[in-house]
């Protein structure tokens, strides 16, 4: 199973992004997928979870209304829009897929994922 993150880079402060995660080596539209970050010095912390159908989210409090995460089950990614961005967004951000098919449950810790992209960086800037 491969997952490959891009659409990292610099943004001004206010700027939106696009990330994108294709996976590769599983049935994508059975596969509950979630994005993390971490930030320099900081432990790795969630950001958004989706269901492997698109219909369940899940988002941390700190990003809740300025991001949004969406799935293309015919293009096998998962995509996190992220508005309105703040300096404490500046992280590198991973995306993750749950192993068990058809499972679903807003997963918020680590552990509740198997396979992990490389990171793709994101900075905002003043």
């Amino acid at each position: 199973v491969q997952l490959q993150a891009s659409g990292g880079g610099l943004v001004q402060a206010g700027g939106s992004l696009r990330l994108s995660c294709l996976v590769s080596g599983r049935t994508f539209s059975s596969t509950s997928m979630g994005w993390f970050r971490q930030a320099p010095g900081k432990e790795r912390e969630f950001v958004a979870a989706i269901s492997y159908s698109g219909r369940g989210t899940a988002y941390a409090d700190s990003v809740k209304g300025r991001f949004t995460i969406s799935r293309d089950n015919a293009k096998n990614t998962v995509y996190l829009q992220m508005n309105s961005l703040k300096l404490e967004d500046t992280a590198v951000y991973y995306c993750a897929a749950v192993g068990r098919n058809y499972y679903y449950t807003g997963a918020t810790t680590e552990y509740e994922y198997d396979y992990w992209g490389q990171g793709t960086q994101v900075t905002v800037s003043s």
